[in-house]
């Protein structure tokens, strides 16, 4: 029957075979008719006719058989020709001119020869099973097979339909495919990497799966890359603009630099998953290779991309820094720079030097400019795939990771720019917020803690490049003096109470970092700043403990003669005292320490203790030497004059006896408050019983009616008439306890009768023989003698006699009284002094009463004199 077929049947026939599927049948009928069923006409005719439907596994083999020519002809018919045999020539001949195959040629097959008809074949082929049935995944059932038939067809397998395949079937499944194959391999370069990486954004930890697999092969099709018409000469540079570029590799850059922004996670693990464009996941065996300028344009722009997305990064925490840093070193082993680079582990426990003279290559200020803008420009330097760059870099990520474990959180680009602009006085403020941290931190109780946060300060000063040019030390604190930040340092042990630390690193050390008197001063503003943050007066406890210990923290550095540690002792001692009282300054807030030395007049505040502790008064010592404690320790004075005198040893005994003087007056205020007179009088006026009356009213109203005598001389006008009522009252008073205590001590001699007592005799009295009271008192003898009839002059010499007697109290009263400065006491006078003062008062007192006697008689005495004189 095979010589019975003519072409037309035998096309008509291998048509029903394919339409059919019977792919055995249609072997056997090309090996029958080979010279009819040439490879052109028969993949047309399985283009055209076979199923899409149809497993690629049924045909793949024949269509390798097809690509290879290796039909074997069979002369005898096995081949079911029913399909055709009622067919006449004519009407077979109709058929088949009507059969309407597909073409093989494509304009748009990528880099396929016109003549490599299975290329062909297979590229239609496979967009056809794409459109007409979604068999997305029987793809590379078909493809495989033939991927090494032929360069340009590998290629294609390799770089459009695997990536597409593996995005929508392999990795991807869960979502529709948004495009077709033959859409996506019409996109641009940018869009089409866009839509690979798509679903990449979701999943972190897929990202560097997606970047080898999807868009590594992608970049080896010809027709996505863009070359200068000029010959391409190799350079060193590596800022040199390249003539070569891949817009869908630069947008690939683009967007991994943008994810660092939002998720740096997800930065991170590409880098750290990938090995860039180096790492290639073609799959079956393949391996290609591109041409040596396309790769190191991939390398350079990618270390770029990295380093701008560690600029780019915004979060500041250990992790994301710690990121940074191993990003940073694994660039640099990918570009072959990072032989002798330490893991982020060891360089914080060895803390290298670091190269510096890199910024000033780098723009210096300038740089924190091309650190804000174009990251991604070739001409930017600090992205640079260089070993300068790089190690800048890494330096800066290093940098930000101590700053942040130490308590300040920084960005590598917030390092970036506090190294470049370089202000002091922004430096000097980091320097102060990380001391704040490391005070905070729960580490701070351990001394390990501390040496390590001093080795990373000074480091993150000079970089391990320590030099005693201030201009030449580069770092992120490079404008801040080592002196400033030991002293800081040393302030913050004290704060946490590591004295011993402080001591052997600051006095008992070879080499000191700090002069004598830089110590001495931070250990005084120490010590002050702990009294001033305490709460409780007592010297045993708190804040004022603490300033007790940092006093005796360096016992060679801040002796006891100095006179500032005796200032402190006197503020410490004045404010213990305090602590045994009840005192509130305002209502509901406690007394606190602080109070002494920022209170304008703190030897008020005894008064106020005075008043808050009922019988507090009768410790008169003892709150003079509270007083003159706070006059030691220098504090502030009502008496502002006494700021500015010159601290000579008189000018301080002064302001000690003003001090005493005005403490004291303060108690004799707090008795007379609590009604206890004599002890209040006691305090002003020295008391001896010896010539006072033993009786206690008398006694007091003697002593009142003294004081208001001293109150006259001293009083203004507008007082005397109330002074000169109460001096009336006492008088009555004391006129009335005078008689009734005579009164009384009749009585007990009218009880106390001689005769009446065993063993007396009868014995007359003695005539004319008067004999005083037994138990009269001085007071009362005295009361007695002043009653009896006077002279004008007697009455001027008792007037002068009291005058002498209160003049001396008035003086000193008014002193007190006021609380103001007070001379030095004067020297005792000699007896003529003495005697001429008390002529002086006689003679006044004297020349009052005759100008009395002289108005009640009419003669005016101040003309006599006046004519006289």
């Amino acid at each position: 029957m095979g010589s019975t077929l003519t072409p037309a049947k035998v096309l008509l026939l291998a048509v029903h075979l394919a339409a059919h599927a019977d792919v055995a049948g249609l072997d056997q009928l090309v090996g029958q008719y080979p010279a009819v069923l040439h490879k052109h006409v028969l993949l047309r005719i399985i283009l055209t006719h076979l199923p899409e439907t149809v497993n690629p596994d049924v045909y793949v083999g024949f269509l390798q058989a097809i690509a290879a020519g290796d039909f074997i002809p069979r002369p005898e018919p096995e081949v079911d020709t029913s399909p055709v045999s009622a067919l006449s020539d004519q009407q077979a001949s109709k058929r088949a001119n009507k059969l309407h195959l597909a073409q093989l040629a494509c304009p748009d097959a990528p880099s396929l020869d016109e003549d490599d008809a299975i290329g062909l074949f297979l590229f239609h082929r496979v967009h056809r099973m794409d459109t007409e049935t979604g068999m997305l995944a029987h793809l590379p059932d078909l493809l495989v097979p033939f991927i090494n038939h032929s360069p340009a067809l590998r290629t294609w397998i390799v770089s459009t339909v695997l990536p597409f395949v593996r995005r929508n079937v392999e990795y991807y499944a869960e979502t529709s495919p948004g495009y077709s194959l033959a859409h996506f391999q019409k996109l641009h370069g940018p869009d089409a990497v866009l839509h690979l990486l798509a679903r990449s954004g979701s999943t972190q930890s897929h990202l560097g799966r997606d970047l080898r697999g999807l868009v590594g092969p992608w970049l080896y099709e010809n027709t996505r890359w863009i070359e200068a018409d000029s010959e391409f000469e190799p350079t060193a540079d590596p800022q040199a603009p390249s003539p070569i570029s891949c817009p869908g590799w630069e947008q690939v850059l683009e967007w991994l630099a943008s994810q660092a922004v939002t998720s740096w996670e997800l930065t991170t693990d590409a880098v750290e998953q990938w090995d860039g464009p180096a790492d290639v996941y073609f799959g079956h065996g393949v391996s290609l290779k591109l041409q040596d300028p396309r790769q190191r344009y991939l390398e350079q722009t990618y270390a770029k991309a990295v380093l701008a997305s560690t600029y780019m990064m915004q979060q500041a925490t250990a992790d994301s820094l710690g990121a940074s840093y191993r990003m940073c070193a694994k660039m640099r082993s990918l570009l072959g720079l990072g032989q002798d680079d330490l893991s982020l582990q060891d360089a914080l426990g060895a803390l290298p030097d670091m190269p510096t003279a890199e910024i000033t290559s780098l723009g210096g200020a300038q740089a924190a400019n091309h650190m804000r803008n174009g990251l991604l420009q070739s001409r930017n330097p600090l992205t640079s795939p260089s070993d300068a760059a790089t190690g800048l870099l890494m330096t800066l990520a290093l940098s930000a990771f101590i700053f942040t474990r130490l308590g300040v959180p920084y960005t590598v680009k917030r390092a970036g720019e506090l190294v470049f602009l370089g202000d002091e006085r922004e430096q000097r403020s980091e320097v102060g917020k990380l001391f704040h941290a490391m005070s905070t931190n729960a580490q701070a109780v351990d001394e390990d803690f501390w040496i390590r946060t001093r080795r990373e300060l000074l480091w993150l000063r000079d970089w391990g490049r320590a030099s005693t040019n201030l201009g030449a030390v580069r770092g992120a604190l490079a404008t801040v003096p080592r002196e400033h930040i030991e002293s800081e340092f040393l302030k913050s042990l004290l704060a946490k109470s590591h004295y011993a630390l402080a001591r052997r690193l600051f006095e008992d050390g070879v080499e000191r970092p700090l002069a004598t008197h830089v110590v001495q001063e931070v250990v005084f503003n120490s010590a002050l700043n702990a009294f001033d943050n305490a709460s409780n007066p007592n010297r045993t406890r708190g804040g004022l403990r603490q300033c007790d210990d940092i006093i005796h923290a360096f016992p060679m550095t801040v002796t006891h003669a100095l006179s500032r540690a005796k200032r402190i002792q006197a503020l410490l001692k004045a404010t213990h005292a305090l602590s045994d009282y009840r005192l509130v300054l305002k209502q509901g807030e406690p007394f606190s320490p602080v109070v002494l030395r920022v209170h304008s007049d703190p030897i008020s505040i005894i008064d106020k203790v005075l008043q808050q502790n009922p019988k507090a008064y009768t410790r008169l010592q003892e709150f003079v030497e509270m007083g003159l404690n706070m006059v030691r320790a220098g504090l502030p004075s009502r008496d502002r004059s006494h700021q500015n005198r010159d601290s000579s040893t008189s000018g301080g005994d002064t302001q000690l006896l003003v001090t005493e003087r005005r403490i004291v007056a303060m108690c004799a205020e707090a008795a007379l408050r609590e009604d206890d007179f004599e002890t209040a009088y006691s305090y002003v006026q020295p008391t001896h019983l010896g010539t006072a009356s033993g009786n206690p009213e008398i006694r007091h109203l003697e002593q009142r009616m003294e004081c208001l005598a001293t109150a006259l001389r001293g009083s203004p006008t507008c007082q005397l008439q109330d002074i000169l009522k109460s001096f009336r009252r006492c008088e009555e008073q004391l006129d009335s306890a005078i008689k009734e205590e005579a009164a009384n001590e009749a009585a007990w001699d009218a009880r106390a009768d001689l005769a009446d007592l065993p063993g007396t005799f009868d014995a007359p009295p003695v005539q004319g023989q008067v004999y005083p009271p037994r138990n009269m008192t001085a007071s009362a003898a005295a009361r007695q003698a002043e009653e009896a009839p006077m002279s004008l002059f007697d009455l001027s010499r008792a007037t002068a006699r009291i005058a002498q007697r209160n003049i001396t109290g008035l003086s000193s009263f008014q002193g007190i009284a006021t609380g103001g400065p007070s001379t030095s006491p004067e020297p005792p006078e000699s007896e003529n002094s003495r005697v001429s003062k008390r002529d002086q008062l006689r003679e006044a007192a004297t020349g009052t009463l005759v100008s009395s006697v002289g108005w009640l008689i009419g003669v005016n005495m101040n003309q006599s004199r006046t004519e006289a004189s």
